[in-house]
């Protein structure tokens, strides 16, 4: 594996990211709330014969910069869009799981020319009730406890809760965990940018995958899709919001399928 790991210098802060290059297409991957680039490492993987994959780290999450705040969505955008610039690649399609998600939209939305392509993996599209409920939930103080603790007892704390996740997938899932600020969780906080309005001023092809247990329901998918003709939609079964952890394999498949699928329609 010859990727290279590399800091962008944006917004005032650093952002870490891994990149498996070759001059190829790219295609820039976003992680969730306390994941990291290298949490997409299978995926990369899979794709990086065909891609230039490019995995940055979100501002307080493994080795970018841990600000003493600047943790909403639009903060997380603009390092994304700063990080493409800076980069200087070409128009990229851009894939985004949960926090990674609204990111990808808002930069898809805002910097259409950035972006030919954009991939919404199970987003953290909420109610406004139900951002109210994340927020106050015991998910920052559950963290504090992770990082209060050793790799290994979170190690066999996720095979006991995620038995048929592989070990390599656990292990890169709990160093990133470990490598997750407190200050990260302040995205928790509500409001959320309103996604309805965000899709339906996507002007690029648009693909949402859902579980058939995640954040995103088949309602609403329908719902978004009817605000944006553009936006096509594939649900998993048997999974939750994890999609890439639980069902590697068909997700995938979903992805490479969706990205052939519009390289065609512009050739």
């Amino acid at each position: 594996m010859n990727w290279e790991t590399a800091v962008c210098k944006t917004n005032g802060i650093s952002i870490h990211y891994t990149r498996t290059g070759g001059g190829k297409p790219p295609l820039v991957l976003l992680h969730g709330l306390t994941g990291n680039g290298a949490c997409w490492t299978g995926l990369a993987h899979a794709l990086e014969n065909k891609y230039d994959i490019i995995m940055p780290d979100a501002r307080g999450h493994g080795e970018s910069d841990v600000p003493d705040y600047g943790y909403r969505y639009e903060d997380h955008a603009n390092d994304v869009i700063g990080l493409i610039n800076s980069l200087a690649i070409p128009p990229t399609v851009l894939l985004g799981h949960s926090m990674g998600g609204m990111t990808a939209a808002m930069v898809a939305s805002r910097c259409p020319k950035l972006v030919w392509g954009l991939i919404l993996a199970d987003p953290s599209f909420l109610s406004s009730k139900a951002q109210r409920e994340t927020r106050d939930s015991d998910a920052a103080d559950k963290h504090r406890q992770i990082l209060a603790g050793s790799l290994e007892e979170f190690v066999t704390y996720s095979r006991s809760k995620h038995p048929g996740r592989t070990s390599e997938i656990i292990e890169l899932i709990a160093r990133a965990r470990l490598q997750t600020s407190m200050a990260a969780f302040d995205v928790l906080t509500p409001p959320y940018p309103d996604y309805k309005q965000l899709v339906s001023t996507i002007d690029v092809p648009a693909l949402l995958i859902i579980g058939d247990k995640g954040v995103v329901s088949p309602v609403i998918a329908e719902e978004l899709q009817h605000l944006n003709p553009r936006l096509q939609v594939n649900q998993i079964p048997d999974v939750g919001h994890g999609l890439h952890y639980d069902q590697p394999g068909p997700f995938t498949t979903v992805v490479r399928s969706f990205i052939e699928s519009i390289e065609t329609a512009v050739e």
